[in-house]
């Protein structure tokens, strides 16, 4: 295994869990791999898939990062496009029952965040991440963000470009944050609300 500096984007369902409780097997069956699908599909620049994390996908790119820009744009069309998904699937599925809550119970957060040691390790027919800074990302779905979607960007990704602001966007204002992850101290983050995409 060698560890290269790394871009790790977990695109994450949200509400995931009470959908799950509340809606019968058959429909959630069909709902939420299409939309894990739908989520891999949905990527434009050439970022690799590790796992698939019941409710989300694990995606990593070793080597030069991509453009901001691009990298915002990538994070807006993940989550333009599952919209687009779950309204497709709404009208599909319209005959089951709770059908129509789909695009209510359920949205999409993204994680990116960027380490400079990440081993990438493969396990079967699979690649696993392995590194502090894997944990750190997870870590980081488990934050203190008052809203259910949204990009979170971590503060070691910001550092890798020369700047990030409120320019970088065009839909809403970037906010600041950080949560303690044990054994690694403060870890800081921004981050800016998807909804107004929607709306």
């Amino acid at each position: 295994m060698k560890a290269a500096p790394t871009l790790i984007c977990i695109p994450d369902i949200s509400g995931f869990t009470q959908f799950m409780s509340d809606m019968d097997f058959e429909l959630t069956s069909r709902v939420i791999p299409s939309l894990l699908n739908n989520i891999i599909y949905s990527n434009e620049i050439e970022l690799k898939v590790s796992e698939i994390e019941g409710d989300a996908v694990l995606f990593f790119r070793q080597g030069e990062l991509p453009p901001l820009d691009k990298l915002v744009e990538q994070c807006r069309y993940f989550y333009t496009e599952f919209y687009k998904q779950m309204n497709t699937l709404r009208k599909k599925h319209s005959d089951k029952n709770g059908a129509y809550k789909i695009p209510e119970m359920l949205g999409l957060k993204i994680i990116l965040h960027y380490g400079q040691e990440i081993g990438v390790v493969p396990v079967g027919k699979r690649i696993k991440l392995m590194g502090e800074d894997v944990i750190v990302a997870h870590r980081l779905l488990k934050n203190n963000v008052p809203i259910d979607e949204y990009i979170l960007i971590s503060d070691q990704l910001i550092s890798e470009y020369d700047s990030i602001s409120n320019d970088d966007f065009d839909w809403a204002s970037l906010k600041e944050s950080s949560i303690k992850i044990k054994h690694m101290g403060d870890v800081g983050f921004k981050y800016i609300n998807l909804k107004p995409l929607t709306e």
